[in-house]
């Protein structure tokens, strides 16, 4: 069955003029025009295609081989590109603009800015709708089970706060990146890799941008080894080193390098100097 808000693969019925009709099964056909088709493809009666299934400005079934930013059921940071009195309509990357409704705002917005919405299909009218409430769609709490310490999740960077960035773990819960863990640049609408530093005992979730405990040791010293190889068997880091510049260069908390190059001292690997290291001979 044709899915409204998702990439479908149909069957071609038919060809006609104007494009192709597509089997929606309990939809009926659904009209794939010329114009959504992508360049330099064929297709005949009985082929299959991959396709988004939407409705055009007529409320009329109507599907594209262009694949969008977003599909429903999920999360995305979009340009808002025009507004009217129904509401925001944002960039997602096909001919029809999405709409953001007046009522599913959050705050004031203008054309320009990007928003990070949520995309849902409205159970009455059918119309692939965005909302910025995402409070609605997201568990603010999990459990050691959920999340356990230290698993690796997908990450979608929404917004700034004072306490660092929140975060989509999985398109499913909100976490935070506390700022003592942002030894890199990120901004509100990344998508990046991240781990379970804690689920808090009221079930909060804290992020980080690098590998936790024993494991993200071993790969940061093999990580220092390989640049100190690279650089002729120096390194102008150092435990006392600055902990921009070893964030600049490793991406982590000075904490953590001290640590792996302690690691490194400790197997006869390195020499620790106070302005630099080197690879023991």
């Amino acid at each position: 069955m044709a899915l409204i808000g998702q990439m479908n693969t149909l069957q071609v019925l038919r060809k006609v003029d104007f494009g192709v009709y597509l089997d929606g099964t309990v939809h009926g056909d659904i009209l794939l025009p010329n114009r959504e088709i992508t360049k330099n493809t064929e297709l005949d009666e009985e082929d299959w295609v991959n396709a988004f299934v939407y409705r055009d400005s007529e409320d009329k079934l109507i599907a594209t081989m262009h694949k969008p930013k977003v599909q429903v059921g999920q999360f995305a940071s979009l340009k808002v590109v025009d507004i009217n009195r129904v509401g925001l309509f944002l960039d997602w990357g096909l001919s029809k603009d999405l709409l953001l409704p007046h009522s599913e705002e959050k705050r004031p917005l203008q054309v320009g800015d990007y928003c990070m919405v949520y995309v849902y299909l409205d159970p009455h009218t059918e119309r692939i709708t965005a909302s910025a409430r995402l409070d609605r769609h997201l568990k603010d709490t999990a459990t050691n089970e959920e999340l356990p310490k230290g698993m690796q999740v997908d990450l979608l960077v929404a917004e700034r706060t004072d306490l660092g960035f929140k975060a989509i773990i999985n398109g499913k819960y909100w976490g935070l990146i506390h700022k003592n863990e942002l030894f890199r640049f990120v901004r509100p609408g990344m998508q990046i890799e991240g781990y379970v530093r804690l689920v808090r005992d009221d079930g909060r979730i804290s992020l980080s941008l690098q590998k936790q405990g024993h494991e993200m040791r071993d790969e940061l010293g093999e990580q220092i080894l390989q640049r100190l190889k690279d650089n002729g068997g120096s390194l102008a880091l150092s435990d006392k080193s600055d902990p921009q510049i070893i964030a600049n260069a490793f991406n982590v908390s000075k904490g953590n390098f001290k640590k792996s190059i302690g690691g490194l001292f400790k197997q006869g690997l390195i020499i620790i100097y106070d302005d630099h290291i080197e690879l023991k001979a």
